[in-house]
């Protein structure tokens, strides 16, 4: 059986399309578009006509795609942007014009699940413990456990958000990556007080932010999921990646080798909610994983009879 996932978010829209095999499946596409639903949503609370706009225009594109596939079973989701959204019911409309299918809202809960699936889908059967960092454009999501998860928190501390919300200037002042920073300490303290991770807990990273990092620091000129996969950041790593992207003007981070256009704006906030993260939760590194919500929605799908 043939099934695809498509998931969008704050920043971008993403398709799988999987082809069912025993113990599993196998890829057999996986395409991301830079959309950025959740453009405005923090200030204004509803969609934006032109992110409406170039989200259905990827979402037709994908649905084009899965019928080349002769896919089965499909599964559209929603997450933080649309969630936030007062006007979310004109993008509930458009995307089952498009596709044909009523997309899913997925809750905080709901994402974490399935996000931690596709993670450990790929670790090989490993038991030690890992706490999953979900950094996506209005949400990140934090998820602890061993083969499930066991404990999850949602704050609202995405990229886009966080960009929106403090860094006006071009490069950001001082003052205002400080606030970034005091703003996302503020939700991770919070969080650690209600996370339960156990000690020795291996930090596993997944989503744009965190694999156009592992870009960079490995130094492709292109981005190469085959590459970025499994790919260790150090502390220091992320340290140097996000003092450099925080130095330089729009338009000199624009021409840096391997940075994708559609990132240029959001990756100086999203490397600070990593970094942050790394810090809160005493993480000498992450690991890369390319495996993520898509994967475990695929699962999801094929799980059912």
């Amino acid at each position: 059986m043939r099934v695809a996932a498509i998931d969008v978010g704050t920043n971008s829209t993403r398709l799988l399309v999987a082809q069912e095999q025993p113990g599993g499946f196998r890829s057999l596409d996986r395409r991301m578009t830079i959309t950025r639903l959740g453009e405005g949503v923090n200030e204004r609370r509803a969609l934006a006509p032109e992110a409406l706009k170039r989200t259905f225009s990827t979402i037709a594109d994908y649905a084009a795609v899965c019928g080349e596939y002769e896919v089965e079973r499909l599964r559209v989701t929603g997450t933080s942007a649309v969630r936030d959204a007062r006007n979310r019911v004109d993008f509930f409309d458009g995307v089952e014009r498009l596709t044909g299918q009523k997309p899913d809202l997925l809750s905080g809960e709901e994402e974490a699940r399935a996000t931690f699936r596709g993670v450990v889908s790929d670790l090989g059967g490993d038991d030690d413990p890992i706490l999953v960092v979900d950094i996506g454009g209005g949400s990140t999501e934090l998820v602890a456990g061993v083969d499930v998860p066991q404990d999850f928190v949602s704050l609202d501390v995405g990229c886009v958000r966080m960009l929106e919300k403090h860094l006006d200037s071009d490069p950001p002042t001082k003052e205002e990556l400080q606030a970034l920073r005091d703003d996302v300490m503020r939700e991770l303290t919070g969080a650690r007080s209600k996370l339960t991770v156990a000690p020795g807990a291996k930090l596993v990273g997944v989503a744009g932010t965190v694999t156009q990092l592992a870009t960079l620091k490995v130094g492709l000129p292109i981005y190469d999921p085959d590459v970025t996969h499994h790919t260790v950041m150090s502390h220091g790593d992320v340290r140097l990646l996000s003092k450099r992207l925080a130095s330089l003007p729009y338009d000199k981070r624009r021409r840096i080798k391997g940075l994708e256009a559609g990132r240029v704006d959001v990756i100086v906030a999203g490397a600070q909610i990593l970094l942050q993260v790394m810090e809160v939760f005493d993480a000498a590194e992450v690991l890369v994983s390319e495996k993520d919500i898509l994967d475990g929605l695929v699962m999801g799908l094929l799980d059912t009879p």
